[in-house]
């Protein structure tokens, strides 16, 4: 290892050695950009969610509205994100965005919140996704064997991290290919829903508002489901420092990718309900290969192979994104100081590769993957609102910072606004389902 890995830029380095040192090189444009959020929003959300949020929302019509919330919510936070990335052009995202408006120690437990629970459990769910789909024509009938979905979750959340220790063109390559692939995937749901409903008519599409729930807690749920789908679009933010031209290239990727991706969400779903009827919708655990089971006849073998296609890309561009965040936070001495080292050969953080890779082969092992949605969604809102109040507080605090992106305050006051609902309504039903769930208990 001593001899194929160097400090990185901005750690404590005599004169010469500074000029030596080595970084990582600007290799994304614009096209890998929107490769990037697209790959890793496009992932295990669109084919693990859609339950979750018809379950929690109780109707088709009003999941069709908590989708398109979710897309715009996040649409409005990926413009304020444009505004922090812009301005504070450096690698890390969320991390450097909380310490630069409020100092190192809300960063530091930001970061240690990341690496423990948000980054390796998202991962973990998309790893897991994959292999369910993979597996799910082994076991027709039922959920895949435990045993065999984490061997192979664990099989392929191991080898794209080789791949990314490796080379930085080798994975942003496999992130244009499977982006493509899982795109086409989708437009192939969402044209044969639309060729069901002109063939046979919209008869799951009647009373579309049937039983929808009208309790603030379970909405809070739904639309957590639905923004895990989203989950990932602020990942470009991490690698803002191998962006070339960032200025340019990050709000056009941003303003490209998120409308895109909203529309399909929502068509797709729409697909879906066009097909399954809602029983069949909750009853599944595996809602694209039973669409195609019931939909594609003989060809319905292609949908596990394009949700693993989807899947595998978007872990790629996760594993790819997020262990930048640990490189750049071990840089700034919050992490060991091991994973702020650059494999001299490759150029590619591999300590903090492999680091990020154990954490998540350990968060393979729980069952209950609509949970760790759920809980995964509520941290990362508490820090999407802790960075957008530091953009308002940089405002006040820092009006003399070069923006190149300025977003109308209103936008960002509605989004902070919004969140702090979700936060809220959440944490108050999530205190009142325990509080039911012992005095049951008491009771029997």
């Amino acid at each position: 290892m001593p001899d194929k890995v160097a400090p990185a830029e901005h750690q404590v380095l005599p004169a010469k050695a500074k000029e030596q040192s080595v970084k990582l090189k600007k290799e994304l444009g614009l096209l890998d950009g929107v490769s990037i959020i697209v790959g890793v929003i496009v992932g295990a959300g669109i084919f693990v969610s859609p339950h979750s949020v018809l379950d929690k929302s109780g109707s088709i019509g009003f999941s069709l509205i908590v989708w398109i919330f979710s897309g715009l919510l996040c649409l409005v936070g990926a413009l304020c994100y444009a505004e922090l990335g812009t301005m504070i052009p450096k690698s890390g995202g969320d991390y450097a965005y909380i310490s630069d408006a409020f100092g190192p120690l809300p960063a530091f437990l930001y970061l240690w919140v990341a690496l423990f629970i948000l980054v390796p459990t998202g991962n973990a769910i998309t790893a897991l996704t994959f292999a369910i789909y993979i597996l799910k024509p082994f076991w027709p009938d039922c959920e895949p064997n435990y045993e065999a979905v984490r061997l192979l979750a664990a099989v392929v959340t191991c080898l794209l991290t080789a791949i990314n220790c490796y080379n930085v063109k080798w994975a942003t390559r496999i992130q244009d290919i499977f982006t493509g692939t899982k795109i086409f995937a989708l437009i192939v749901i969402i044209g044969a829903g639309f060729w069901h409903l002109f063939a046979i008519g919209p008869e799951n599409l009647i009373n579309p508002m049937g039983g929808t729930n009208t309790s603030p807690g379970y909405i809070a749920v739904a639309v957590y489901s639905g923004l895990f789908s989203y989950s990932g679009w602020n990942y470009l933010n991490f690698v803002t420092e191998e962006l070339k031209d960032p200025y340019r290239n990050l709000p056009r990727a941003i303003c490209i990718s998120l409308p895109l991706i909203t529309i399909i969400y929502v068509l797709a779903n729409f697909s879906y309900f066009i097909v399954l009827t809602k029983q069949e919708f909750l009853t599944s655990t595996a809602v694209a290969v039973t669409f195609g089971g019931k939909l594609l006849g003989p060809m319905a073998w292609i949908m596990p192979f394009f949700v693993a296609c989807s899947t595998f890309g978007a872990l790629n561009g996760a594993i790819f994104a997020s262990s930048r965040l640990f490189f750049v936070g071990a840089r700034n001495g919050h992490l060991p100081n091991a994973i702020a080292l650059i494999n001299i050969r490759n150029l590619t953080p591999m300590p903090a590769l492999i680091f990020l890779c154990i954490i998540t082969l350990a968060l393979l092992i729980p069952k209950d993957i609509d949970g760790l949605i759920t809980y995964v969604s509520f941290v990362e809102a508490v820090f999407i609102t802790m960075s957008v109040s530091g953009l308002l507080w940089l405002r006040y605090k820092r009006p003399d910072l070069h923006r190149p992106i300025k977003v109308f305050l209103i936008v960002n006051l509605l989004l902070l606004l919004l969140l702090l609902l979700l936060i809220i309504t959440y944490r108050v039903f999530s205190y009142l389902i325990i509080r039911r769930n012992i005095f049951l208990r008491i009771l029997f």
